[in-house]
């Protein structure tokens, strides 16, 4: 999961997640962590939902 992480960080709103983290003073390593936490729960919530993955906005993501 920390590799997906990695990868996504061209996506905006994983970006911005993680521009977030670390603004409050998490290392990188630590944000791309809690990135790929934040991953597993999304997937969790879809595969409990039966929902498909819908991208949201950045603006969306930090809220």
């Amino acid at each position: 999961m920390f590799l997906s992480a990695f990868a996504t960080l061209h996506d905006p709103a994983s970006r911005t997640y993680c521009d977030k983290c670390r603004a409050r003073g998490k290392t990188r390593t630590q944000a791309l962590l809690r990135l790929a936490r934040h991953r597993i729960s999304v997937l969790f919530a879809m595969l409990r939902d039966g929902t498909s993955y819908e991208p949201r906005t950045p603006e969306a993501a930090v809220a």
